[in-house]
């Protein structure tokens, strides 16, 4: 008996079996947050493909400076990086006023939280480790931050050390749109071995976390840059979304 279509409004469904299995042992976060039973899929609401809306009176200028959002005595220790990127929905096109907001561990590898358990590293009083921005009409955005450190963390019994990461949570033109997710550095040793990367199910989609470095955005005798794109949802997306066949998806929507 056929199915009868079912409307997803302006997005295109998910696919969660691209993700990391939600319960991941090793991970011992996961053992808490991860759900127990199977997922159900609700289809979006007019909330969830229309809004939420931002402007220019949500971000306050400067949120996306790490370099001097937190700094009272001095700049904040460490390499100074640029890290811009664009940020466009399932049919590769720009999404404009988007909330980028992203946070980090210091050059250290030390969140500034009071829970976290490397004491090791010394906590720098001129970084604070999170900002903010909107995409501009072309859907780009740009931070200005310090390179994090790497960290030792325990994970099932393992000791071993996360490569250095920054974690992005993205809203885009509808909370169907949104993402939290987690972007590494080109050329880091660590990311092979990391044992968070692991539970990324493929190669590819690794790739797809990996910021690459880009020459055309170096501030001279100051930073390197980095850029890092996200796409939303939808066939083309990266890593976190499907890259399906016009006949899966259709099979996905019936």
């Amino acid at each position: 008996m056929a199915h009868a279509k079912r409307s997803y409004g302006a997005f295109l469904p998910r696919d969660h079996t691209v993700h990391p299995p939600p319960l991941t042992p090793q991970h011992r976060f996961t053992i808490l947050r991860s759900p127990r039973q199977p997922l159900i899929r609700i289809d979006p609401s007019l909330s969830d493909t229309t809004g939420p809306v931002f402007n220019s009176h949500d971000v306050a200028p400067g949120d996306n400076n790490l370099l001097t959002n937190y700094a009272t005595s001095g700049p904040p220790i460490g390499e100074r990086i640029v890290l811009h990127g664009y940020v466009l929905d399932q049919q590769g096109k720009p999404v404009p006023n988007a909330l980028v907001e992203m946070w980090q561990a210091n050059a250290g590898g030390r969140y500034r939280h009071r829970n976290d358990p490397y004491s090791v590293a010394p906590l720098d009083p001129n970084f604070g480790g999170c900002g903010r921005v909107l995409t501009d009409r072309d859907g780009h955005y740009v931070f200005r931050t310090i390179r994090p450190g790497a960290y030792p963390v325990k994970l099932g019994g393992l000791v071993d050390w996360r490569a250095a990461h920054i974690h992005f949570s993205i809203s885009g033109s509808g909370w169907a749109q949104r993402l939290i997710t987690q972007m590494y550095f080109e050329g880091d040793p660590l990311i092979q071995s990391c044992l968070v990367v692991q539970g990324v199910p493929s190669e590819s989609q690794i790739r797809g976390l990996i910021a690459r470095q880009d020459p055309s955005a170096f501030i001279i005798n100051d930073s390197r840059a980095y850029r890092f794109d996200i796409i939303l949802r939808g066939r083309h997306a990266t890593w976190f979304e499907p890259q399906t066949s016009h006949e899966q998806l259709e099979e996905t929507q019936s």
